[in-house]
C-alpha cells in the first residue's frame, strides 16, 4: 500500500509545490525541496529506500530525452568547443576540488573522489527550470554541458569506487580505456537507437499509437543498451534524441505528433518535479543516518564544497574564454565571445540535481572485504546538502544577477519565426494555382483559400514589423479569431447539450469535442511547446 500512499504523496507535493511557487513568485524547484523535507518528516516514508535504479532507469532517461528532443543542434555545433570543454575539463577539475576538500576534512582520497564526483555534473533538468529567462545561445550551452558532462562525472565515480573496494587500478592507459568506451560507445549505442527508432517510426507511419509506444521506449532502450556495454548510458540517451530532433520531423505525422507533444510535457514536469521533492525527502533520511558530530562535519563540508564548485566554475569559466582568445584569433571566433556580466550569469547557472543524486545513491554499502563502504551516509548527506543550496541559494540568486546583467534582450526566436512564417506563407501562396491545377479544385475554394492566406500573411507581416494594436491587419485578425473562439463555444455547448438531453452519446461528443478544441488551440494561440 505504501507504493499508491507515495505516488499520491509525490503528486501531491508537485502540485502545491508549483502553486505555491507561481503565488510568491519562488522558483517551483526551491519550494519542491522545501515540501520534500517536510514529508521527510513522516517516518514511513522517510524509512523507504530510494533505490538509485529508480533515479538512473525512470527519471533521467526520460528527462533528458526529452531535454535533447527540445534543444538547439544549431547552436550545440556553433559553440561545440566551449561544450566539450566544460562537460570534460570542467567536470574533472571541479571533482578534484571537491574531493580535495573532502580528504581535508577527514575523508580518505577514495570516498573523498566519490563524493566529488557525485556533486561535479551540473543538472539539465534543474538548468531547463530555472534558467529559462535566459538569452537563447546561453540556455542552449547550459543545457548541452549538463547533458554531456554526466558521462564524464559516472566514469570518474567508477573509478573511485572501484579503487575504494579494490576492483580498479589507476593508470593512464585504463582511464583512456574508460572514457573512451564510455563517450564512444554511449555515442554509437545513441546513433544504433535513433536509426531503428527513425525506421520504425517510417513503417508504423500511419500508426499513431504504436509509434509513439517507439519513441517511449527509444530513451530507455539507449540508457539500458550503453550500461550493458558499460558505455555511458546518458550520452546514448542524448545523442538519440538529438538525431530524433532532426529526423522526426520529416518521418512523424500531425496526429502523433500532437499526440507526443501532449505526453512529453506532462510526463517531464512530474517526473521532473517529483525528482526535486525526492531530493528534499533524501536529505532528511541522511540527516538522520548520521550523529552529532559527524552532522556538524557534514554541514561544514557542504558548505565548503558548494564555495569550490562556485569558485572554480567561475575561474573556468573566465580562465578558458582568455586562453581562447590567446589562441584562436579567427573573426568567427570574435564573434562567439559574451559580456564578463554574462559570464558571471552562467558561473550562477551550475545548479545540481539528479545525477548527483543517483551517484551519491549508488554507493555500494560494503567493501570486497565485507566492511561497510567508508562515509557512505557522509556522501549522501554531503551530495544532497549541495543539491539544495545550489538549487535553494543559486536558484533565489539568478533573477537578481540576470537583472544585474542587464543582458540583451533576445529578440533571434521571434526573428527567425517572423522569416520562416512569412517564407512558407508566401511559398503556399505562390504553389497555390498549380496545386489547384493538380488537383483540379473548384475555383471558389481556390480564391477562398487565397483571400485566407493572404490575410494571415498581412497579419504575419504587421506583427514581425512591429504595427501599433490599431493596425487594420491587426484588428481584422483580433475580430476574426474572438469570432470564431465565440462560435466554437457555442457549437461545443450545443453538442455537450445533445449529450445531456441523450440525443448523441459520449462516443459521438468525443471525437466532435477534440476536433473543436484542435481549432480553439489554433486560434488562441496556447498551445506551446518549450
Amino acid at each position: 500500500m505504501l507504493g499508491l500512499e507515495l505516488v499520491v504523496l509525490l503528486g501531491a507535493a508537485v502540485l502545491v509545490g508549483n502553486i505555491l511557487g507561481q503565488r510568491y513568485r519562488i522558483a517551483p524547484p526551491v519550494v519542491l525541496l522545501i515540501v520534500g523535507w517536510l514529508l521527510g518528516f513522516i517516518p514511513a516514508l522517510r524509512e523507504t529506500p530510494l533505490p538509485p535504479e529508480v533515479v538512473l532507469l525512470l527519471f533521467l532517461p526520460v528527462l533528458l530525452y526529452w531535454e535533447s528532443l527540445t534543444t538547439s543542434l544549431r547552436e550545440i555545433r556553433t559553440n561545440l568547443r566551449g561544450i566539450v570543454l566544460l562537460s570534460t575539463l570542467l567536470v574533472i577539475l571541479t571533482a578534484w576540488g571537491a574531493a580535495a576538500v573532502a580528504h581535508a576534512l577527514g575523508l580518505a582520497w577514495g570516498p573523498a573522489w566519490v563524493l566529488g564526483a557525485a556533486v561535479a555534473p551540473t543538472d539539465a533538468t534543474a538548468v531547463g527550470a530555472l534558467a529559462r529567462t535566459l538569452p537563447r545561445r546561453q540556455v542552449t550551452i547550459l543545457r548541452a554541458e549538463s547533458l554531456v558532462n554526466d558521462g564524464t562525472a559516472l566514469v570518474v565515480y567508477g573509478l573511485a569506487v572501484g579503487i575504494t573496494v579494490g576492483e580498479e587500478h589507476l593508470s593512464v592507459p585504463h582511464v583512456g580505456g574508460l572514457f573512451l568506451l564510455a563517450y564512444g560507445g554511449g555515442a554509437a549505442v545513441g546513433v544504433a537507437v535513433a536509426l531503428v527508432n527513425g525506421y520504425l517510426r517510417r513503417l508504423l507511419v500511419d500508426e499513431t499509437l504504436l509509434g509513439n509506444v517507439v519513441m517511449i521506449l527509444a530513451p530507455f532502450t539507449a540508457y539500458l543498451l550503453a550500461e550493458l556495454i558499460e558505455a555511458s548510458g546518458v550520452l546514448a540517451v542524448v545523442v538519440s534524441g538529438l538525431i530524433m530532433s532532426q529526423v522526426a520531423p520529416r518521418v512523424i505525422r500531425a496526429e502523433a505528433r500532437r499526440q507526443a507533444m501532449a505526453f512529453w510535457p506532462l510526463a517531464t514536469f512530474l517526473l521532473n518535479g517529483a525528482l526535486f521533492v525526492l531530493v528534499g525527502v533524501e536529505l532528511q533520511s541522511a540527516a538522520r543516518g548520521l550523529n552529532g558530530a559527524d552532522r556538524t562535519q557534514a554541514l561544514i563540508a557542504v558548505g565548503a564544497v558548494c564555495v569550490v564548485l562556485v569558485a572554480a566554475r567561475f575561474a573556468f569559466l573566465f580562465a578558458s574564454a582568455y586562453l581562447i582568445r590567446a589562441l584562436d584569433r579567427r573573426p568567427q571566433q570574435r564573434e562567439l565571445r559574451i559580456s564578463h556580466r554574462s559570464r558571471v550569469v552562467s558561473g550562477m547557472a551550475g545548479f545540481r540535481g539528479a545525477v548527483s543524486l543517483a551517484v551519491a545513491l549508488s554507493v555500494p554499502t560494503v567493501l570486497d572485504s565485507g566492511q561497510p563502504f567508508p562515509d557512505r551516509d557522509f556522501i549522501v548527506f554531503v551530495t544532497s546538502g549541495v543539491i539544495v543550496v545550489t538549487l535553494v541559494a543559486q536558484g533565489l540568486l539568478l533573477p537578481g544577477v540576470v537583472r544585474w546583467a542587464r543582458l540583451p534582450h533576445d529578440t533571434s526566436v521571434e526573428e527567425e519565426r517572423f522569416l520562416a512564417e512569412t517564407l512558407a506563407t508566401e511559398g503556399a501562396i505562390k504553389a497555390l494555382p498549380q496545386l489547384a491545377a493538380d488537383l483540379g479544385t473548384d475555383p471558389k475554394a481556390v480564391e477562398w483559400l487565397r483571400q485566407e492566406y493572404e490575410a494571415h500573411l498581412s497579419v504575419v507581416r504587421a506583427r514581425g514589423n512591429g504595427a501599433a494594436p490599431d493596425d487594420p491587419a491587426l484588428l481584422h485578425s483580433q475580430h476574426y479569431t474572438a469570432l470564431r473562439l465565440a462560435l466554437i463555444a457555442h457549437k461545443r455547448a450545443t453538442v455537450v447539450q445533445l449529450r445531456d438531453d441523450r440525443r448523441i452519446d459520449d462516443t459521438v461528443l468525443r471525437p466532435l469535442q477534440a476536433a473543436l478544441d484542435i481549432e480553439e488551440v489554433r486560434l488562441s494561440g496556447r498551445e506551446q511547446v518549450d
